[in-house]
């Protein structure tokens, strides 16, 4: 694991220097991961393809700006992020109301739902809700980022993520349960 990360540190040094067989390799060992990451925002082959190539090239003219805090596979896929919301904000025609209902959802840890839930049934349901809501679960629940992350990435306060996130898992959760209730009753 160690002669990996000094590989990697040496083939971002490369790049760094401008070395377009280096990049390759950069490329090569994240574009499966980094165009997985795209097509669960994107949900097209041709859209997430395009990022894709977008984000790496941001990537290479920006490399000098990574500075190791980070593995290059999260810096990387933060771009991969930015640049499938930016696509998503650029391509939106109509403009969602704003839900006037909310409902005030307390913090829950309670997650007990039925075991015949599916991941795929989960990722169906967060693409259903509002963009405020699906991009701050996804990032949450799917990438992994924390608040903190997730303020930076959409540019909203650290208490507006939490909020969203707490209301889209309550949303969630609700709308689970309904489905399963409506598919265990047409069974």
């Amino acid at each position: 694991m160690e002669d990996a990360s000094k590989f990697q540190i040496i083939l971002i040094e490369q790049c760094k220097a401008n070395n377009r067989k280096a990049q390759m390799k950069l490329y090569e060992q994240y574009c499966d991961g980094m165009y997985c990451v795209a097509m669960r925002f994107l949900k097209n082959t041709d859209d997430a393809e395009d990022v894709l190539q977008e984000s790496f090239l941001k990537a290479f003219q920006k490399i000098e700006q990574y500075k190791g805090e980070v593995t290059f596979g999260a810096w990387l896929k933060r771009i991969v992020v930015n640049n499938c919301l930016d696509f998503l904000k650029s391509t939106k025609v109509v403009n969602m109301p704003l839900e006037k209902n909310f409902k005030l959802v307390v913090e829950d840890d309670d997650w007990k739902i039925d075991a015949g839930i599916s991941i795929n049934m989960v990722r169906l349901v967060i693409d259903q809700l509002s963009e405020k809501y699906k991009f701050v679960l996804m990032l949450f629940l799917l990438e992994g980022y924390d608040h903190s992350e997730i303020s930076q990435i959409l540019q909203i306060p650290e208490t507006t993520c939490r909020i969203r996130l707490l209301r889209g898992k309550g949303i969630l959760k609700e709308k689970l349960i309904s489905q399963n209730y409506e598919r265990g009753s047409r069974s």
